[in-house]
């Protein structure tokens, strides 16, 4: 995190002030661990796969995309912190110990943000899954819709573009909603990933079916240190789930700055503030966000 936060010029934000206090963030995934650097910020824990009350995560991936988020770093003296180390989560577990899910519960888990959005100040949802294209398209559908109803409903919605490049039009649903925010990596070359799991190029790149640029943008994503289920300790992931919450922390800072931004007004203020990094549009979409210019 240390990387990722020099990368995209995080520094400014601290500088200004700026570390996401009051900003919530809903994070949809496997759950999460109670980790030292999240303090008391898990405002809410939902369980839709087991039906605990107690916050946990059977998994890794969810606590990990908190870590990134918002995990303050307290126990690597700062060096992991995430984004927005002061925002507050609103934690629904929708995966199950495997990473996976069905869409009935990704609907039910926006039906929930939605009713209590403002009484956990719910201003951002970080979606790190995906649905491949070839998916039954009933479930597609409802799928989109329900990120639709969430980022009309107020919420900023930010979503993964998936690891299926570098072939085109491999962005995963719901990240081809025209609506959310759709995250990929610019650091997913074979030098960066090294000896992975993750076949170089790996992320997901435009156009839609429907002809939008996807993604969004582009961020660090790959061999990303964050928090792990394990007490007091970090670990490394790659992917494009590691990019989107990089993003939705970016924007708890954005948020703090100016709380009267509603989700279209975000999305422009990232578009008229991106980096060209000089990458085909397929691959970059408006280019690589940089704090130092959003805010």
């Amino acid at each position: 995190m240390d990387r990722v936060r020099r990368i995209i010029n995080a520094q400014r934000a601290y500088e200004r002030g700026y570390y996401g206090e009051g900003i919530g963030v809903a994070v949809l995934d496997t759950g999460i661990y109670l980790h030292p650097d999240f303090g008391q910020r898990v405002s809410c824990f939902l369980d839709y796969i087991n039906g605990r009350k107690a916050p946990y995560d059977d998994n890794g991936h969810g606590t990990h995309i908190g870590g990134i988020i918002g995990g303050d770093g307290g126990v690597s003296q700062g060096t992991y912190m995430g984004i927005a180390p002061r925002c507050h989560f609103i934690i629904i577990k929708i995966l199950d110990r495997k990473g996976n899910g069905n869409t009935e519960h990704v609907v039910q888990a926006v039906d929930w943000l939605v009713r209590h959005r403002q009484a956990y100040r719910i201003r951002i949802v970080n979606i790190s899954i995906g649905m491949v294209l070839k998916a039954e398209s009933r479930e597609r559908i409802r799928l989109l819709q329900a990120v639709d109803y969430a980022w009309d409903s107020g919420m900023v919605v930010v979503a993964a573009a998936g690891n299926n490049g570098p072939r085109g039009s491999s962005i995963t649903v719901p990240g081809v909603s025209r609506k959310v925010i759709t995250v990929g990596c610019f650091d997913d070359n074979r030098e960066q990933i090294g000896r992975s799991m993750l076949k170089p190029d790996y992320s997901g790149q435009g156009p839609t079916e429907h002809c939008i640029v996807k993604p969004e943008l582009v961020v660090p994503g790959t061999n990303v240190t964050s928090c792990s289920i394990y007490p007091g300790m970090y670990m490394r992931k790659s992917g494009t789930s590691m990019a989107a919450p990089i993003v939705s922390g970016s924007i708890a800072l954005l948020l703090s700055k100016y709380p009267q931004f509603s989700p279209a007004e975000v999305k422009l203020r990232l578009y008229q503030c991106a980096q060209d990094l000089g990458l085909p549009s397929a691959k970059q979409g408006w280019g690589m966000l940089d704090i130092g210019q959003l805010l």
